[in-house]
């Protein structure tokens, strides 16, 4: 698996204009381009001081499938105009990490599972 990581930062006063945009807008304009090997995308937030810092985490199933949604540079962001216009500043290029493991919990409120 393949994660498309990227960052994006408001004025705390846009911030839930920018996080309303992309529940109502991008993803699922992301999610109607149904691009084979695309799986799911995530949103972080966090506030900085004088401005809110946006992560999203796109995850597909390999670095083709990444091309099939971004394109050959397919390091070049994604952010469209109505983005734009709410962001004070974006990541130009969005970084790629291959997973390399997952570990999940078994704590108290996840007990094991009896094998």
């Amino acid at each position: 698996m393949i994660g498309r990581i990227w960052h994006g930062w408001t004025r705390p006063e846009d911030a839930d204009t920018y996080e309303a945009l992309l529940k109502t807008e991008i993803f699922p304009g992301i999610l109607a381009k149904q691009v084979r090997g695309f799986r799911r995308i995530e949103l972080l937030r966090r506030p900085l001081g004088d401005e809110v810092e946006f992560v999203t985490i796109m995850w597909f199933d390999a670095i083709e499938a990444v091309k099939a949604f971004a394109g050959e540079d397919h390091e070049t962001a994604y952010v469209p105009a109505k983005a734009r216009a709410v962001l004070a500043r974006w990541d130009a290029r969005s970084q790629h990490y291959e997973l390399r493991e997952v570990r999940e919990s078994a704590g108290p409120d996840r007990p094991a599972e009896a094998g």
